[in-house]
């Protein structure tokens, strides 16, 4: 295979790879994310909020359905109760010698201050113990995914935030946290993360450079991208204004359709950034989705805001310019111009991925 076709083939690839994005969750901003917000309480006790978004705690339920196969969940207040259950059983509080922590579930069920979320709130007595306690959510981010990350806020005394992988240990609530430094590296990589696996930010950008032939037009339109989006972004990250995340989605996917639909009337590539400057308003209403289901640290919000933007960025540079140079060489085997087919082909399917995320996110097909 010549190194054309090589090209050729990892383009096609990476578009239908991408396009094909709807065999995931109609909403692509599902990021493997809970939370933890532990409040130390007298006599060695502790008050454990856990939550997650509801999309991933779907997901995780239908992962686990053989732990509650004969469990009717049709009766009030049943799902509520199974979903106590679910993080009762991945979560822990134990001393160093193993000896485990009383655990209660004193509530289960919707987030009341975000619709979009669950909410667990567990109570764990731990005079029994003695000696250090350990905080353990390793069964509960081994069941989020290999891609899980848990954000633990300890208030009192040894107040602070870190961020839990699968691979880490049980927590030390006795030893410091993460400094702000070595947590907004954990949200940078975090934006790396969102922009590279976010199947319809990927589309979108996509779309919008099939016609570009030169450097410029490209600087412009990701520019444009990276101003508007990250204006919206900050603004729901510091929560002076959101838009409710089923419209959110559905504006996205309706992003997608638009760009890859202009690309059949139109080549004008030098002032595409205009209507990339508008849509970068919504899809920073989808990044901040995901940066807010981190939960922010508290008293680190803009570091935090920074870093996951600067890593949204990261990632997006990365895209464009690992797809360019392919673009490019595609121009020079077939004598300078672009591809018309090409071109026409991969538009097509990213519209098919749109109108599929459309459809989807309003409820005309399921997700």
């Amino acid at each position: 295979m010549t190194g054309l076709w090589r090209r050729l083939a990892a383009l096609f690839l990476f578009c239908v790879g991408a396009s094909l994005g709807f065999v995931a969750p109609a909403f692509a901003h599902t990021p493997d994310i809970s939370t933890g917000k532990i409040t130390p309480q007298a006599d060695r006790a502790y008050v454990v909020d856990v939550g997650f978004l509801a999309t991933d705690l779907e997901r995780m339920f239908q992962s686990t359905m053989d732990e509650r196969a004969s469990v009717d969940l049709s009766p009030p207040g049943a799902l509520e109760e199974e979903i106590g259950k679910f993080v009762a059983r991945r979560v822990a509080m134990r001393d160093e010698t193993g000896r485990a922590c009383i655990a209660k579930v004193e509530k289960a069920g919707e987030d009341p201050t975000n619709q979009d979320s669950a909410l667990v709130v567990m109570r764990f007595d731990c005079a029994g113990t003695t000696g250090k306690v350990l905080y353990d959510a390793t069964r509960l981010l081994a069941t989020q995914g290999s891609k899980g990350k848990h954000l633990v806020t300890l208030l009192g005394e040894n107040a602070g935030e870190t961020m839990l992988y699968p691979q880490n240990p049980p927590l030390d609530l006795s030893q410091p946290m993460e400094t702000t430094g070595q947590l907004m590296w954990k949200f940078f990589e975090a934006g790396i993360e969102h922009i590279v696996t976010g199947y319809d930010h990927l589309c979108f950008l996509f779309a919008l450079i099939l016609w570009a032939t030169r450097v410029w037009p490209v600087v412009k339109i990701v520019t444009a991208f990276t101003v508007s989006h990250s204006i919206t972004l900050s603004l729901a990250a510091l929560n002076i204004f959101t838009l409710p995340s089923s419209l959110t989605e559905a504006l996205i996917a309706a992003s997608i359709v638009f760009v890859a639909a202009e690309n059949f009337f139109s080549r004008d590539v030098d002032n595409r950034w205009r209507n990339t400057f508008l849509f970068g308003f919504i899809h920073g209403f989808g990044f901040a989705s995901a940066l807010t289901e981190m939960g922010v640290p508290q008293g680190g919000v803009l570091p935090a805001l920074a870093a996951f933007n600067i890593g949204v960025e990261a990632g997006q540079i990365a895209i464009v310019m690992a797809v360019m140079p392919i673009l490019f060489g595609i121009d020079k085997a077939t004598g300078g111009k672009r591809n018309e087919k090409l071109v026409y082909a991969l538009s097509g399917l990213i519209a098919l991925a749109g109108v599929y995320w459309l459809l989807q996110r309003i409820g005309v097909l399921p997700g």
